[in-house]
């Protein structure tokens, strides 16, 4: 939900380093910032009221990029939001995010004042992995788990073997009904591809171990190239390296936290926090010892931007233990991939990872 409306300056080439209102017109409150965040910080917003892109502006701007650019009092009252919320973190809290969108919203477009009689004697959900933990005392060390999860995906020997891994599968957009392809490409330690052919075109995303970018079809995005900055990038760095567990244990400096459940499962929580400040938090399963979630986020200008890979279905593959299935849970959205196909060691040409 696009609260700061917007329309794309047709001469304007997008790069990290550009400001959103260089790209987009009509940025009033929300300067500064690279189109990524931007863009994220437009999902807190949907997220935090549960409202949509033509909720907040015209119905006609489903189809017309350039109708977000229009104003209406809605858009109007979320510029002063932004504005209150800002003076209420500097003026309590010495300028730290504490107060966010999803502070009151909790996913409503209108604050509830009622307190719920229903929810304070109901049973709270349980709390998810992800947000910021301390060492805990006498757990195992982060060493001992990802000791543990390296034997588990096939040891040290196999592991080290494999550089390489490219595979076929199914993509499945939330609230799509529709399977479409997706091909993948990875080397280690962390570069990866995937490239998804829907209708309107392919979406790939691309890691090429030091930056990320996006390339969508414009009828899906206002911009066709989207560079991936900041602490977002950090996070995806580090995620990019699941397919290659060797490589996870020196991705960050790792604390461990109190085990928690997740479904059914008997997790150990293992989070670090990169040099830009992102945190990175991973759920093995106690069991097994594989992982079995990856949850990242970082703070945009309005609240956390949080991203949850859940890996599932792992399979032998010369042995090598794999996930064949992930699905990526965001504020903006939900993707489940199944692979069909893996093989390891197949090449990998280094232009499959070059714009």
């Amino acid at each position: 939900m696009f609260f700061v409306s917007f329309v794309v300056h047709a001469a304007v080439s997008v790069r990290a380093q550009s400001p959103a209102e260089q790209v987009f017109k009509n940025i009033q409150v929300l300067k500064g910032i690279p189109v990524d965040q931007f863009m994220a910080t437009m999902n807190v917003f949907s997220a935090a009221t549960g409202l949509n892109c033509t909720d907040c502006h015209t119905e006609e701007s489903g189809g017309d990029w350039a109708k977000y650019a229009d104003d209406n009092a809605l858009k109007q009252r979320a510029r002063a939001m932004v504005v209150m919320m800002n003076t209420i973190n500097r003026t309590n809290f010495g300028g730290r995010q504490v107060v966010t969108c999803v502070t009151c919203h909790r996913g409503v477009s209108r604050p509830t004042v009622m307190p719920s009689l229903d929810l304070l004697y109901s049973e709270l959900p349980p709390e998810e992995p992800g947000d910021i933990i301390a060492q805990a005392p006498r757990q195992p060390s982060a060493d001992q788990i990802f000791d543990r999860y390296t034997e588990a995906a096939g040891g040290v020997s196999r592991l080290s073997a494999v550089t390489s891994l490219t595979g076929n599968g199914t993509f499945v957009g939330f609230d799509e009904a529709e399977k479409t392809p997706f091909e993948l490409a990875a080397r280690a330690p962390g570069q990866r591809r995937t490239s998804v052919r829907g209708r309107s075109g392919d979406t790939v995303t691309t890691v090429d171990g030091r930056s990320a970018w996006m390339v969508a079809p414009l009828s899906d995005r206002p911009v066709r190239l989207t560079e991936i900055t900041g602490q977002e990038l950090e996070g995806v760095l580090v995620e990019s390296r699941v397919l290659f567990p060797l490589q996870m244990k020196q991705a960050l400096t790792w604390r461990v936290g109190f085990p928690t459940v997740i479904g059914d499962r008997d997790v150990h929580v293992v989070q670090g926090t990169t040099a830009g400040g992102a945190v990175v938090t991973l759920c093995f399963d106690q069991e097994t010892g594989l992982l079995a979630r990856l949850v990242r986020f970082w703070d945009s200008p309005v609240g956390r931007v949080v991203t949850r890979v859940d890996y599932d279905d792992y399979r032998d593959v010369d042995g090598m233990n794999v996930p064949f299935a992930w699905t990526v849970t965001w504020l903006g959205g939900r993707s489940i991939y199944q692979l069909s196909s893996l093989e390891p060691n197949s090449p990998v040409p280094a232009a499959t990872f070059t714009r």
